[in-house]
């Protein structure tokens, strides 16, 4: 049988989003990807900065107009934090530096440290086991003896 004549199907090139730059009333700025919603809302979707006007500063994915995805957050106190979001929240696997250099390594909940992780102090000690928001049941000292 002979093959149908008619228009080949061929993907279609991608398009890439639309980037701009937004300054918001209440002295928020973003950069980045972006949709425009129903009504005509900007909505951030995909890569991007948005800087608070108190000093909030986060750069990464955004979905729907939220933190999502892989981003890196850094607040006024100095602390930051590099990671997974999901809804505006540190969700997942992540890192979070305290402002006096101390750090935690490990998973995220809701913007609390919840389940296996490590803490380093600022003597560079480790403490590894299991986090539960602001308590650590069994938490154990990783002694690294030299030679």
């Amino acid at each position: 049988m002979p093959p149908k004549k008619g228009k080949s199907k061929e993907p279609a090139e991608p398009v890439a989003p639309p980037t701009g730059t937004f300054f918001f009333s209440n002295g928020d700025k973003y950069e980045g990807e972006y949709l425009i919603g129903e009504g005509g809302a900007l909505q951030r979707q995909g890569k991007g900065r948005h800087t608070s006007s108190d000093g909030l500063q986060y750069e990464g994915d955004f979905d729907k107009d939220a933190m999502s995805g892989t981003g890196r957050l850094f607040f006024p106190s100095g602390a930051a934090y590099e990671g997974q979001f999901h809804e505006n929240q540190m969700h997942g696997r992540g890192c979070y530096r305290f402002p006096d250099g101390s750090c935690y390594e490990g998973d995220f909940f809701e913007n609390r440290l919840e389940g296996n992780g490590k803490f380093t102090d600022t003597n560079g000690q480790e403490w590894v086991g299991s986090f539960l928001f602001r308590s650590a049941p069994g938490l154990r000292f990783n002694l690294r003896m030299e030679a």
